[in-house]
């Protein structure tokens, strides 16, 4: 082994982080090493202040020499960090046999504003008395200032009750879509820091400014036309530090200096869209050479400051540009782009029309089967962006306004002028998470299929994990969020946008426990603790832990997590069972009766069910944080839960109380069945499967767990045929139906052409998305084992028998990359036939690899018998498996075996 370094420094998740706000940061590192089985014994860590020199008084913490092989997650335990002070760091370790790295190249970090007394600026909004606040014009505010010489760094904090967006010196400052973000806006409020230091010129003069749109702070929100939830009064909170190489600092902060005035953009609404006049543009309005004279004077607004936190999540920014792909003349006369797939963002124009044309932008995304523009399930959600030309070559693209579409019908384009696609780019938005997980195989609608699950996470997680980007609903739906977060996890780096979403469930659950429908919440007083949803509140928490690895989210979501099983306990006359309030249901299960959307499953066997998983997990989560007493106590109560359920739902014979897909496939994947009533209860959720041709029933509650119960029961060839299967209802169906996101019904499109209904019907709702995760852990054979959260402990448990010719799975864990690949040589789907397999880990990991139908005798691993291979560490015959255990490092591994025998 000659190469062994530290690389891919992180700081709670994030690359040389600005403005943290986070006072006991967590570290992370990766090993790069051409060996096998390198384990880390000992690291080393060190912080200074803002100086490359690591020297002893420059040092705030120096960790000395650890024995540990923790490389993820290593909290902070140095002097106190400063506000808005740089630190650099640096790791290097030393391997199992000794062997001793270089230090790392230098990261580093600047903290924000961490103390409410940071702050002198106050909230400003245009002062009333000349601009109503209630308006539906954007405001605009202004503030010129000079510079000294000597300047050595330039910050700004910022933040505003509604959305802002900030220039500085007439040029947009950063690339943030949507800020400050969505959060529990009474509880919490997120500040933005951007380094400007490059744009701030000694000597000279500047000018900054914002514009203020209503947003999710004061705009309409959900389908009863709510506006002002949070507040009724935009306002901007901003200070730009600008620091000097004599050590001065200067601070130009909202005041009521300042001044305001009203723009071009005439109103800007999320579900709406936007009207933007550009011949009211103010041009050089954030220069310095601007004349304000005539502009308003601001008022101070009065607003908490114990509630600003520094930006928690990765921002929404613009992730990809996407060309249109069709102009379209529908039936109707319509002019429609076509931009090939159904997006979350918003379209970018280029014009050179005669001043005062208007054109009109509506978006949606599907089309009606006479191939007419439909925008039925929108509800009544505008999506409508209205544009007036100044004349002359402009550029526009709307600013505090998004769109669910793949669609756009264009109306007021001249007809003496080209339509030219080229002038159209669709902007993707959503939080720039890191993406972390790839699929494919043979089947070329499965790879579609998860590009689906990919798009449609894409368009959903803008900010808060929304059910739909495009009616008038996008909300953080607890129910949808835990039954995807799985699946979200292995495709993107969520942990941090989790995180600062269950902050939120945390601040918005009531002080009985009960937790929300929506989160932040928006709904009436009513809206709290459905089974499934209310759930989120312990699933969520559980799935990051194991995920990885840091402990951190448990000890956050700790009482919160505990209040929601004491909350469902003391629900009824039996702590034991849940058979009282409302509850979803199995929501959009095709079971249900005529003119229902709840499923047939029982409520309470449902409730009952996830009643006893959260306790259970709760349980692991105490026993993980060293609550012992927690421990004892809750896990006496998931006993009593699961005898509870055998009373209240198992007949003497073993047989379910319960008749349907979902009843069979709950207690199968919660743990609630043993023995011979676990083999029944599986062998009728086979039966009710084949009994239906082979499809599901399913809706949210019982779907993402479908084909895990029946893969995990002996029935994988079942759940490989039900995924596979192309007719409604079906995952490929909707692929066949023209779908590019997952969609909320299985029959969003029926056959025919025509819709499931006008009423709750999105195109791109992540869902039943969920599947992707089976995809990753049961065909690609891609899976964690929780003894060692965060993949550093790994299991490889590859099934060639799914009907496919090769499936490969990557991720990039907090470890490095992982890699399971399998392919079928000749003799495919025979006795005799051969398996290719590629498992690769990184350092400071192990797996254990369980290869089916395989022979120790014919197994060759890295053109080697198993026994010489370099990093197995050990291998064993169980049955007709084999049992491999690996540590880091590359596997090519060939077998001659039958890839369909049965497990």
């Amino acid at each position: 082994m000659t190469l062994f370094e530290v690389t891919r420094l992180r700081c709670e998740s994030l690359h040389n982080p600005v403005g943290l706000g986070v006072t006991i940061p967590r570290f992370s590192w990766q090993l790069k090493s051409d060996g096998v089985h390198v384990i880390q014994r000992a690291y080393r860590l060190q912080v200074g202040f803002d100086s490359e020199d690591f020297n002893e008084n420059a040092l705030v913490w120096d960790t000395g020499i650890v024995q540990s092989e923790r490389s993820v997650g290593v909290e902070y335990e140095g002097t106190t960090l400063e506000s808005r002070r740089q630190y650099q760091y640096r790791v290097k370790v030393w391997d199992q046999h000794g062997r001793e790295s270089a230090w790392s190249e230098t990261a580093y970090l600047e903290m924000g504003l961490l103390h409410a007394e940071d702050w002198s600026a106050a909230f400003i909004t245009p002062d009333p008395a000349s601009i109503d606040s209630q308006v539906e014009d954007i405001f605009l505010l202004r503030k010129p200032f000079s510079v000294r010489s000597g300047v050595r760094r330039a910050t700004i904090y910022a933040t505003s009750l509604g959305l802002y967006e900030l220039e500085l010196d007439g040029e947009r400052v950063g690339d943030w879509q949507y800020t400050p973000g969505w959060t529990s806006y009474r509880n919490r409020l997120q500040v933005q820091a951007y380094d400007v230091t490059n744009r701030i010129c000694s000597g000279v003069n500047h000018a900054i400014g914002a514009s203020l749109g209503n947003g999710w702070y004061k705009g309409n929100l959900a389908w009863q036309d709510q506006r002002n939830i949070f507040g009724d009064t935009r306002a901007l909170l901003l200070q730009l530090h600008i620091d000097y190489a004599d050590g001065t600092t200067d601070i130009v902060g909202t005041d009521g200096t300042w001044r305001a005035s009203t723009g071009p953009i005439l109103m800007s609404e999320l579900y709406h869209g936007e009207t933007y006049d550009a011949r009211q543009e103010k041009a050089g309005w954030t220069t310095a050479a601007y004349d304000d004279e005539n502009w308003s004077a601001v008022s101070e607004v009065k607003h908490a400051m114990d509630i600003l936190v520094m930006q928690e999540n990765e921002p929404s920014r613009i992730t990809e540009r996407l060309k249109p792909v069709a102009l379209l003349r529908t039936p109707a006369g319509e002019t429609v782009i076509d931009m090939g797939q159904n997006m979350v963002g918003r379209l970018h124009l280029r014009l050179n029309l005669p001043e005062g044309t208007e054109v009109t932008l509506q978006h949606a995304e599907v089309l009606d089967r006479d191939g007419n523009f439909y925008i039925g399930n929108l509800r009544t959600a505008k999506q409508t962006v209205r544009y007036t030309c100044k004349g002359g070559g402009e550029e526009y693209e709307p600013h505090f306004s998004f769109q669910g579409f793949r669609y756009v019908k264009v109306v007021g384009w001249p007809e003496e002028t080209p339509l030219e696609l080229e002038r159209f780019t669709g902007h993707v938005i959503h939080t720039d998470m890191e993406p972390s997980g790839t699929f494919e195989c043979s089947h070329p609608l499965l790879n579609r299929l998860q590009q689906n699950i990919v798009w449609g996470q894409r368009g959903n997680f803008l900010d808060v994990p929304t059910d739909c980007p495009q009616r008038d609903e996008r909300l953080g739906w607890t129910g949808d969020a835990q039954v995807f977060i799985r699946t979200a996890a292995f495709n993107y780096g969520v942990d941090a946008f989790f995180a600062k979403w269950l902050r939120d469930l945390k601040a918005d659950q009531r002080s009985d426990g009960g937790v929300p429908f929506v989160v932040p919440h928006v709904l009436d007083e009513k809206a709290y603790a459905s089974a499934a949803w209310g759930d989120a509140a312990v699933i969520c928490p559980w799935t990051l832990y194991i995920c990885y690895g840091e402990r951190r989210v448990l000890e956050e979501q700790y009482e919160s997590m505990k209040a929601w099983i004491d909350y469902i306990r003391a629900q009824g006359d039996d702590e034991n069972l849940w058979n009282t309030g409302f509850h979803f249901g199995d929501w959009l299960g095709l079971d249900a009766k005529e003119g229902s959307y709840i499923g047939a499953t029982p409520k309470d066997l449902i409730a009952t069910c996830f009643y006893a998983y959260s306790t259970g997990l709760f349980v692991k989560t105490a026993k993980v944080l060293g609550r012992h007493e927690d421990s004892e106590q809750y896990a006496t109560l998931y006993e009593q839960i699961v005898a509870a359920f055998e009373r209240e739902f198992v007949t003497a014979s073993g047989r379910l109380a319960a008749h349907t897909q979902t009843a069979h496939v709950l207690p199968l994947i919660f743990g609630l069945v043993q023995g011979p009533v676990r083999e029944r209860v599986a062998r009728t959720l086979a039966a009710y499967v084949e009994e239906n041709n082979c499809h599901l029933t399913t809706g949210f509650v019982g779907t993402p767990y479908l084909c895990h119960a029946l893969s995990e029961n002996g029935y994988h060839e079942l759940a490989v045929k039900l995924v596979q299967q192309e007719g409604y209802p079906s995952w490929l169906y909707a692929i066949h139906q023209g779908a590019t996101t997952i969609w909320e019904h299985w029959d969003g499109i029926k056959p025919d052409g025509t819709f499931w209904s006008d009423d709750m019907n999105s195109y791109n709702h992540y869902a039943y998305g969920s599947i992707g995760d089976w995809l990753y852990r049961f065909v690609a054979g891609l899976d964690l084992d929780e003894t060692g959260p965060g993949y550093q402990r790994i299991r490889f448990q590859p099934r060639p028998d799914s009907g496919l010719t090769y499936a490969k799975a990557a991720y990039q864990s907090a470890y490095g990359l992982i890699r399971s690949e399998w392919r079928l040589g000749e003799g495919e789907g025979e006795v005799g036939g051969t398996v290719l397999y590629e498992f690769e880990l990184p350092p400071n990991t192990t797996a254990e690899v369980r290869l089916p139908g395989s022979a120790m005798e014919k197994v060759i691993v890295n053109d080697v018998g198993v026994g010489q291979a370099d990093g197995v560490l050990s291998a064993q015959q169980l049955g007709d498996a084999l049992v491999l255990e690996l540590g880091s490092g590359t596997y090519r591994i060939f077998i001659a075996a039958s890839p369909n025998e049965k497990e």
